[in-house]
């Protein structure tokens, strides 16, 4: 538990301090509501000083255990014209101020609970209907405590725990307390809250009390100035932390958009190192191909140039070197002329020449023929290419 500060300088430095802490042993208040908590309990004290501000460990019913606000103290309760000091603790739970503290009577070993008692338990818990029908923001702890002092005025929650003694008690004067004097015997057996630590206070002494706690007007003005000072010191560092977080959001956002570029770039470079090994695979193929096609120039330049009356077969001017090139002749010859033969249809259509029956139907049966032509040269393609490769590979390992 953290000691209470001891004026009220140190009560605003002790909430500041707390409500600002960060990491395992911080607050688990909203960042939003930490201004309004400080602020209710600054006006608690300034209302009534026998309560201090603590920080202690509160564990829930489930088991956890929490580090949180109370206010722990007493609170005047005026019985019969005499005002009685009732300890008691009000801890600000997580979801204060949203939502009402949790109020418990706190006994000392001399005193015990009135059973059975309107709005205490016989564990201490205070239930009341300020505390039932609390409304953010405007409910707060100051009038929560006065309604706690006429509720208790009304129904004490506690009594002294008094041990009977052999002799009749002294007619004015109780060993442990001042009794007024309209108090009978039978009534200093049952009174509330005897003899408390926190002690017993008149009215012309709480009058007193009072007059001694108020402070000059320079020193009124110099505790709002500071207080107005803190809260707008916290509202700054709220919107400083604001515009970081939403800077620092836009830097990761633009972490992320440079990391997907840079994940482009790299697809992109490595799609461009791919097809620069296919493009010097196809350069040595054309340097293959480019060399068998000068040998052959320089090997038939002669043959026509001294005879100009030679006819010469086109369809026997170029011999196929094997059997994948004679195939892949033939495939390319009939797919040209199956194209240059829809074509004739399609001008003959146009023309109106031939029939729209008949045109569909050649057309059908030619494309059919022309799409088996293609594969087949596109086979034998592939595989001309295949022997290229090794043909190339044998040269290099020679």
């Amino acid at each position: 538990m953290v000691p209470p500060p001891s004026n009220p300088q140190q009560i605003q430095q002790f909430l500041s301090s707390v409500l600002s802490q960060r990491g395992p042993n911080s607050v688990p208040y909203d960042e939003s509501t930490k201004w309004l908590i400080r602020q209710h309990l600054l006006n608690l004290i300034s209302s009534y000083p026998s309560l201090e501000p603590k920080t202690a460990t509160f564990i829930h019913n489930d088991g956890r255990s929490v580090n949180l606000l109370q206010a722990d103290g007493t609170i005047p309760m005026p019985y019969h014209g005499v005002t009685y000091n009732i300890p008691v603790i009000i801890w600000l739970l997580e979801s204060y101020p949203r939502h009402p503290p949790c109020v418990y009577v706190n006994p000392t070993a001399d005193m015990i609970i009135k059973r059975p008692h309107a709005h205490v338990t016989p564990s201490g818990l205070v239930s009341l209907p300020y505390l039932q029908n609390w409304v953010y923001p405007s409910s707060n702890l100051v009038d929560l405590v006065s309604d706690l002092g006429v509720a208790f005025a009304r129904d004490p929650p506690l009594y002294s725990r008094r041990r009977p003694q052999p002799s009749p008690p002294p007619p004015a004067y109780d060993s442990q307390l001042i009794r007024p004097q309209t108090q009978t015997a039978d009534q200093s057996l049952m009174r509330p809250f005897p003899p408390s630590p926190y002690g017993r206070v008149q009215h012309h002494q709480h009058h007193q009390q009072q007059n001694q706690q108020s402070d000059d007007a320079a020193e009124v003005y110099k505790r709002n100035a500071i207080n107005k000072m803190v809260d707008m010191i916290h509202v700054d560092l709220v919107t400083m932390r604001r515009a970081r977080e939403a800077e620092a959001e836009s830097l990761l956002s633009l972490q992320a958009g440079l990391k997907r570029r840079e994940e482009e770039i790299r697809r992109g470079l490595k799609e461009m190192v791919e097809e620069k090994e296919t493009l010097e695979q196809q350069l040595q193929i054309m340097s293959m191909n480019t060399d068998v096609l000068e040998n052959w120039v320089r090997e038939n330049q002669g043959k026509t140039s001294n005879s100009s009356d030679v006819v010469v077969d086109v369809d026997k001017a170029f011999e196929c070197v094997d059997g994948l090139s004679k195939q892949m002749l033939e495939c390319t010859a009939l797919d040209l002329a199956i194209e240059d033969a829809v074509y004739a249809l399609d001008k003959g259509f146009q023309d109106g020449v031939v029939p729209f029956d008949l045109y569909l139907r050649n057309v059908r049966l030619l494309s059919r023929e022309q799409f088996f032509h293609r594969a087949t040269g596109s086979k034998v393609r592939a595989a001309q290419m295949e022997a290229q490769v090794h043909a190339i590979a044998g040269r290099l390992h020679s």
